[in-house]
């Protein structure tokens, strides 16, 4: 044990030096969302109903094109792991051709939204400034496609550090543009609080050339991004597909069934969906670290076989999972400690904060299912093995979290029903259950690589 000690502190060395920018970088992009519903809030109440029901469309949307696109990541890293920096080139090439037509089509969605609102029942006065909300974002949707892949081109090197700065430029950005856009300052037309997604599409394009202007350098060149033109090629394409769409659906499955929850949640009243949000916003902003550990994983798994060391692979999963799980522990003690703490920064109503305290205590507890989940997802895409991850989120989510979150906190099957913390109930559950899966899936895939070496 003692002389493996050298080798763990080394892996977690790297893993977190890969992780630390990561994580700044989610947080900022998770900070646009806060300026903008704080800078379009003191507009008034319709710019930031308008707002949230934008984000309630385009994030999805937002996070199944990304999900598409992070098939990048393993692909570069397991070529440059094996110093095949001469194949990078054509696959980030293909890449951005796969990047165009993501987000062409995910443009064309947002600025055809109108009957999914219509649908929605959403009050017709909302309509109007929460087309032109989404009209701004998908202005920038193609911009956010590019610099996806590109990021991911630079993250699967190893090189995680331009995507903070950018991100930190980007968040700095948004305030000063968001005041030019919602006030009409410049010459330009006072949007309101629509206005913020024209000042965040405008950053998606501002992000999009400091990260080409990075890559653009003496450390990239190597590898050629840029050195000729090439039309789409069908099997790279598909290839990319194969990994991408799993992974593109696999995170809409999480993210959606959080929307889902609060949905259900909402025929319970403005206290208990405020309750709700403040837990869920507390336990989304700590899920970052986690997110971006399993993010560094993929990077330190697909290096490992690029190299082909198959052993050396499933050491940096498992060093990932227990790095995830450390955090876990700090996370937890923090939300079981001081959850009352936590949510009376959000609000200062006794009964939303009582009832959100009460609701952070299962917060906590699937921070240990929700980091093994995610580092173990990491580590599968560093394996290129995304289409169990998709089935078993789909499975986990879908058909134990929700049904029986739904049977606990709104049905009587099970005696009187819970309310909001039968929800979150369900959500352990289901976390749980894609923990227990995916680590079982990583175990295999992991034992296949080695005897296949």
């Amino acid at each position: 044990m003692t002389s493996s000690l050298p080798r763990i502190r080394r892996e977690f060395g790297a893993l977190l030096s890969l992780a630390a920018p990561i994580v700044i970088a989610q947080l900022s992009h998770s900070a646009m969302g806060f300026v903008d519903a704080v800078m379009a809030g003191r507009v008034g109440p319709l710019d930031l109903a308008a707002v949230a029901l934008g984000n309630s469309v385009w994030i999805p949307v937002f996070l199944l094109m990304t999900g598409i696109l992070l098939a990048t990541t393993p692909k570069v890293a397991e070529r440059h792991g094996g110093g095949r920096s001469q194949e990078i080139g054509p696959l980030v090439r293909q890449a951005l051709w796969l990047a165009l037509g993501c987000g062409l089509i995910a443009s064309l969605l947002l600025l055809n939204a109108r009957p999914l609102l219509v649908a929605m029942h959403v009050d017709p006065q909302l309509i109007g400034p929460t087309l032109l909300y989404l009209k701004g974002i998908a202005m920038g949707l193609p911009a956010t496609a590019f610099y996806y892949v590109l990021r991911c081109f630079s993250d699967g090197l190893g090189r995680t550090r331009p995507a903070m700065l950018v991100g930190i430029a980007g968040l700095a950005l948004n305030v000063p543009l968001n005041w030019i856009f919602i006030h009409g300052h410049l010459g330009l037309p006072a949007l309101g609080g629509a206005g913020c997604g024209f000042a965040s599409g405008t950053v998606m394009w501002a992000m999009l050339l400091a990260m080409l202007a990075i890559i653009r350098t003496e450390r990239y060149r190597a590898c050629a991004i840029f050195a000729r033109f090439e039309r789409p090629h069908g099997p790279t394409l598909r290839a990319l597909l194969a990994i991408g769409v799993p992974i593109g659906i696999a995170v809409f499955a999480e993210s959606s069934i959080f929307s889902v929850v609060a949905l259900l949640i909402g025929e319970l009243g403005p206290t208990v969906v405020a309750g709700h949000q403040v837990a869920l916003n507390f336990s989304g902003l700590v899920f970052m670290v986690p997110l971006a550990l399993g993010m560094a994983v993929t990077v330190r798994v697909g290096q490992a076989l690029g190299r082909g060391e198959p052993r050396e692979a499933r050491f940096a999963a498992g060093v990932g999972m227990a790095a995830g799980l450390l955090c876990a522990c700090v996370s937890c003690t923090l939300m079981l400690t001081a959850r009352t703490f936590i949510a009376g920064l959000y609000s200062q109503d006794l009964a939303v904060i009582q009832l959100a305290a009460s609701l952070l205590v299962f917060a906590g507890i699937f921070q240990f299912s929700d980091a093994i989940q995610v580092t173990a997802a990491g580590a599968l895409r560093g394996y290129q093995d995304t289409r169990a991850t998709m089935v078993i989120t789909l499975l986990a989510y879908w058909g134990v979290g929700l049904p029986v979150g739904w049977a606990l906190g709104l049905s009587d099957w099970f005696g009187a029903p819970r309310g909001p913390a039968g929800l979150w109930q369900g959500l352990v559950l289901g976390l749980t259950c894609a923990a227990i899966l995916l680590s079982v899936r990583l175990a295999r895939s992991a034992r296949r690589r080695i005897h296949s070496a």
